[in-house]
């Protein structure tokens, strides 16, 4: 037998991931990774596992997030492989559902219609099991094209500034992306210079910006997560770091990666 698909469930019923647990771990073609209620949490899953599929349930209204959000994640993140996603809903509102579509969603089923079960899902699934790994084996075959890489790159560095919460609305956390994209590109660059000079704008001003991201974050985020992704040192005095310790912190994580 081929290997099982490889499954993430993200869904905030109990009583659901139980029924879902116990149908996966009773068939040899499937195989469930990691079960979550929260969209945060998902996307770690979704680039620690790179599963096959996911079973995402758009409302999370016992857990944290949304679907919607996570499928915005997850299109920012760097995953060789987007996975198959089935969406799981009792939302029937055909804007929704487009939305979904257009943000990776693969296929709706309804929870609301009169033969949906946890059975039909994962058996959907396993039906897809050949398409969907075969899908997956020709992307990992294709030779990557001129820019690929950088763009793996960007969006693994953009998946480590959601893990750690650095906010988007904030332009610094561009700045921040762009500044360990270019430390990584070429050693040789002094970044900050070539920032200034791409974006018409002062050294101070992007070097302000930037501070002013890590501060707002290590202000208003999750203790959590930033003792979770961010396990350098953080000097007491100041409580947050600074920019130059915060992007050599990321580029040498990311090249390691």
């Amino acid at each position: 037998m081929s290997r099982p698909l490889t499954i993430l469930l993200v869904e905030d019923d109990v009583v659901e991931c139980k029924r879902f647990d116990d149908y996966i771990d009773g068939h040899g073609d499937v195989h469930l990774v990691a079960t979550t209620n929260n969209a945060r949490q998902a996307l770690e899953h979704a680039i620690d596992f790179q599963p096959d599929a996911i079973i995402l349930d758009l409302e999370l209204h016992q857990g944290g997030g949304d679907g919607l959000s996570f499928l915005a994640a997850l299109k920012r993140a760097m995953l060789p492989y987007t996975p198959y996603v089935l969406i799981t809903t009792n939302n029937i509102h055909s804007m929704t559902h487009e939305q979904a579509r257009r943000m990776g969603a693969a296929f709706i089923m309804v929870k609301r219609q009169v033969d949906y079960n946890v059975e039909s899902v994962v058996d959907f699934l396993r039906d897809a099991r050949e398409v969907i790994q075969d899908c997956r084996q020709k992307v990992s075959e294709a030779p990557d094209l001129p820019g690929d890489k950088q763009k793996r790159l960007l969006k693994r560095i953009t998946a480590e500034m959601d893990r750690v919460g650095v906010s988007p609305k904030f332009l610094g956390r561009n700045y921040l992306i762009e500044y360990i994209f270019l430390l990584i590109e070429d050693a040789s660059l002094t970044p900050v210079t070539v920032m200034a000079q791409k974006h018409n704008k002062t050294e101070a001003s992007i070097k302000h910006a930037m501070q002013h991201a890590i501060n707002v974050t290590w202000r208003n985020g999750d203790i959590e997560d930033l003792e979770k992704y961010y396990t350098a040192r953080v000097n007491s005095e100041k409580g947050v770091p600074t920019t130059t310790e915060f992007v050599f912190y990321y580029r040498d994580k990311v090249l390691i990666a």
